[in-house]
């Protein structure tokens, strides 16, 4: 539901049908608020921001639809030595891509909704806009929700995103501490897709994709891609798995997977990813085993590696050690620090990133690279 994204940031932001959460949180809300007043009004629920408002004279005609505006910040200082010394820089949506949207809803009854999301990432370091002439690079769809789960066509999160950014690994595959989002590679969002999210069903749910291709893209069958995500939730337990097989120019055939499971106050995670493909080309295979403590419900400390055996470069890997530091100062801010180093063997080139941040490149084949980050998350 929305409240979650203050109250757990380690939760990925897009991890939990955010719509159908939020249908399920406001909803009432908004129809015992038209029913009990007249005018224009504006309510605080569940962390987001609902206006709406209704007249006296068309209550027979009340529309219980809802938009919310919603968005996060995300800066911060990061110092990187890519074996030629240590270059420092601002970063923009290093863990949780700034960005601001738009969700909607309009009920139809008998617990069905259309529901609408618009996203679109930008720079909060000099403001600029994350693919430029893109108005919602991030998502753009149009759905219909219900007990039956959720139908969404346009561009949207790929099916392997959503568990690849918030239950794999202890730094939701973010910031430059996840060693799983430095040595794997996913396509994280998917043009002119169809996309079907099912309900959960005896811990079970299952996410199911297919992106057509653009009209400039005239070769093949008309099908750019097919992406697949399947879950089980049993008490602490979550296992996951996913898989992506994209076409045409850049063709990336990717699987990733794991478990996490919560001892009190000490939460593991063990993933495994592998891919061969994309542009640049990834050829690759590895894991990651994190973990984090929670001193209290503000602090909590995270711990990581990562390994990645590299088939584009004879007898290449890379090993990876992190530690992360966050502290919710309020429900929607957060401070984050991470530190890594990213070890390289024989002539591999991986470097330290973040979500939305192209890491600095290796000085050489084998260079190992290090680095520290400071940042902040305001969300609204």
């Amino acid at each position: 539901m929305v409240s979650s994204l203050a109250d757990d940031p380690i939760d990925v932001f897009e991890e939990d049908l955010i719509l159908r959460h939020a249908l399920a949180c406001l909803l009432n809300a908004v129809r015992e608020a038209l029913t009990t007043g007249v005018g224009v009004r504006a309510a605080r629920v569940g962390g987001a921001l609902l206006v709406y408002a209704h007249g006296a004279a068309a209550a027979p005609r009340i529309n219980t639809g809802f938009v919310s505006l919603y968005g996060v910040i995300d800066t911060s200082l990061e110092i990187t030595d890519p074996g030629s010394g240590w270059t420092p820089r601002m970063d923009s949506g290093a863990y949780r891509g700034s960005r601001v949207g738009l969700h909607g809803a309009e009920p139809l009854g008998g617990g069905n909704a259309i529901v609408f999301t618009l996203e679109n990432g930008f720079s909060s370091a000099d403001g600029a806009l994350q693919v430029p002439g893109s108005i919602f690079n991030r998502q753009a769809w149009l759905g219909a929700s219900g007990a039956w789960g959720e139908l969404r066509v346009g561009r949207q999160y790929s099916p392997i995103y959503i568990p690849f950014k918030g239950d794999l690994d202890a730094f939701g595959a973010g910031t430059i501490a996840s060693g799983l989002n430095n040595l794997s590679k996913i396509t994280p969002y998917a043009n002119n897709a169809v996309t079907y999210l099912s309900p959960r069903l005896a811990g079970f749910s299952t996410t199911l994709m297919v992106a057509m291709r653009d009209a400039s893209e005239d070769d093949g069958n008309g099908i750019d891609g097919y992406y697949v995500s399947a879950s089980y939730r049993l008490d602490r337990l979550h296992l996951l798995y996913a898989r992506q097989q994209t076409h045409g120019s850049g063709a990336l055939r990717a699987n990733l997977g794991g478990a996490n499971y919560a001892f009190g106050k000490l939460h593991v995670w063990l993933s495994f990813f592998n891919g061969d493909g994309g542009a640049p080309v990834y050829h690759g295979a590895g894991g990651s085993l994190s973990a984090q403590y929670r001193f209290s419900t503000n602090a909590r400390a995270s711990l990581g590696y990562a390994h990645v055996r590299d088939y584009t470069t004879p007898g290449g890997s890379a090993d990876q050690f992190s530690a992360a530091f966050e502290y919710s100062m309020s429900p929607t801010l957060l401070l984050y620090f991470s530190a890594a180093y990213l070890a390289n063997h024989d002539d591999s080139s991986f470097t330290l990133r973040g979500v939305n941040v192209t890491g600095l490149p290796v000085a050489y084949p084998g260079a190992p690279v290090a680095g520290v980050q400071f940042g902040v998350i305001e969300r609204f």
